[in-house]
């Protein structure tokens, strides 16, 4: 059975368009773009999310040996379109166990990513120290993108923020540890820009993580 549209900020309920509003509205967060009901990752769920996104699609490509596609999910509606995105991934991590992965890409103010990454949002800024050297570097897109860790987050997971293709790029691994994946100099392809291969992507079991950040 598929779930209803959520807010991206709080996970509550929201109402749609309607008579007193032309937008989706979140009794505590007001006007939102709608988080879309999470689906168990599949290559046509992730095409039905790359078609709808305005904002990037990021996913690290190739996967890091072992990894596997945990999940995707969508902040927008039909009019709007895709207006922030998440992948999840998970894999042996640097350290032992297991590794989780969700990338975020959004637009200002959506706050997909700061749920995720547990902190008040809508928008890292507040928590990035942009005055000193980034803490790590990926390459999104074919561009070095410096990101810089996100304080005042849980204990449980390691955050990192930056901008790529003027839009917010997060990065949140579980468990804490897993961060170190974010020093290898991780490659980012937008799914949106990717050919035929993205039918060979391997798929694991949905990921948690999309569900309760």
């Amino acid at each position: 059975m598929r779930g209803e549209p959520s807010c991206p900020k709080c996970g509550g309920r929201v109402r749609a368009p309607g008579l007193f509003a032309d937008s989706w509205q979140c009794d505590v967060d007001g006007t939102v773009h709608p988080l879309q009901p999470v689906i168990p990752p599949s290559v046509e769920a992730l095409q039905v999310v790359v078609h709808r996104a305005q904002v990037p699609v990021w996913m690290p490509w190739p996967l890091p040996v072992g990894w596997l596609f945990t999940g995707v999910a969508c902040a927008g509606d039909d009019r709007s379109g895709g207006r922030a995105t998440a992948v999840a991934c998970s894999g042996p991590a640097p350290l032992g166990g297991v590794g989780e992965l969700v990338l975020v890409a959004e637009e200002l103010g959506v706050g997909l990513g700061a749920r995720y990454a547990g902190v008040d949002g809508p928008d890292p800024g507040p928590y990035m120290s942009v005055d000193k050297p980034p803490h790590a570097k990926v390459h999104a897109a074919g561009r070095p993108t410096p990101l810089w860790h996100v304080s005042q987050t849980p204990d449980d997971r390691a955050v990192f923020a930056g901008e790529a293709r003027g839009l917010w790029l997060w990065a949140i691994a579980w468990p804490e540890q897993s961060g170190l994946l974010m020093y290898d100099e991780l490659v980012l392809t937008d799914l949106r820009d990717a050919g035929a291969e993205v039918d060979l992507l391997p798929c694991g079991a949905l990921s948690p993580r999309l569900l309760t950040p």
